[in-house]
């Protein structure tokens, strides 16, 4: 943990022994705190209304450089479990801090039984474009079907074993949301079994997961975590011509210039996307739409 996070702690565990007390669990909410939106839709589809499910990193925050204020991190205290989506950079910089601050808490670990992707796998055989500016392990697991049912299958899990005495009806909602899944995963496979060109451009690669699943060509534009290059660019732009591309998918939490950059040099239509939505299903199928030319 860098100096900077560990005086941010510090400030924070301080303010939580002044707010809360010892036991920040008081009253008679029963919280469990999760990392982002997506979280939320599949643990409140599961969870109904036996448990407030609180997001830490706000929705039009990145999850990969968010630092949390006082008040979240007091709203975690107050959990009476975390559910971490596994290797994103805010849990990569503050979970060690969560679990040392909050023994109690019970922590469960939604990537349990993925097969992740590592910034060097060739999912798609696409080139220095693709996805090799991630050092370590995608994060993006909720960005396919299968990683949604083991998300879906790991939230199932902590909350039986949360609560133990109402176990029908989580595994009724958990039923209900499977099929939620597979209908969401058959109405992707229809607009992408429309597609002549199977190439799609992003800036940051939050669809690595859903492109190997559906064999597409992931094209990023970020690259090693930073702004690309004039020759960089140039580059993509020569690889984006070579695939035939037809979309650049613009996200909220990055700046979109380099995207409008590139669709005027390639012809490329924008498209506004947020794989970091709550609703999880409805923004799945507005990119599957969005890559057949249908929204």
């Amino acid at each position: 943990m860098n100096s900077t996070v560990k005086i941010k702690s510090a400030i924070v565990v301080a303010l939580l022994l002044s707010l809360t007390g010892c036991n920040g669990r008081q009253g008679n909410e029963k919280i469990i705190s999760v990392t982002i939106e997506p979280q939320r839709y599949f643990a409140e589809r599961i969870g109904g209304d036996k448990f407030t499910i609180h997001t830490v990193v706000p929705a039009g925050q990145s999850p990969e450089t968010y630092d949390p204020a006082p008040q979240q991190m007091i709203r975690v205290s107050k959990s009476l479990a975390y559910l971490q989506i596994g290797y994103i950079g805010f849990e990569q910089a503050w979970m060690q801090n969560i679990r040392e601050n909050n023994p109690e808490m019970k922590i469960f670990d939604l990537s349990e039984g993925i097969e992740l992707i590592h910034g060097t796998d060739e999912a798609d055989g696409a080139d220095d474009h693709r996805d090799h500016h991630h050092a370590g392990i995608d994060p993006h697991i909720w960005s396919s079907i299968r990683g949604a049912k083991t998300i879906a299958r790991n939230t199932l899990s902590a909350f039986l074993a949360l609560d133990k005495e109402h176990t029908p009806y989580y595994r009724q909602n958990y039923n209900r949301l499977m099929e939620e899944i597979d209908e969401t995963g058959a109405e992707l496979a229809k607009w992408t079994s429309l597609l002549s060109n199977r190439t799609f451009i992003i800036y940051h690669p939050a669809l690595t997961y859903f492109a190997k699943e559906f064999n597409l060509t992931q094209l990023c534009i970020e690259m090693d975590g930073k702004e690309p290059s004039p020759a960089q660019l140039k580059g993509l732009v020569e690889t984006a011509k070579e695939h035939q591309t037809k979309v650049v998918f613009i996200q909220q939490e990055f700046d979109r210039k380099n995207a409008e950059l590139i669709a005027k040099e390639t012809g490329c239509r924008l498209v506004t996307i947020n794989p970091l939505a709550y609703n999880w299903s409805e923004e799945m199928i507005h990119i599957g739409k969005s890559l057949a030319g249908d929204e």
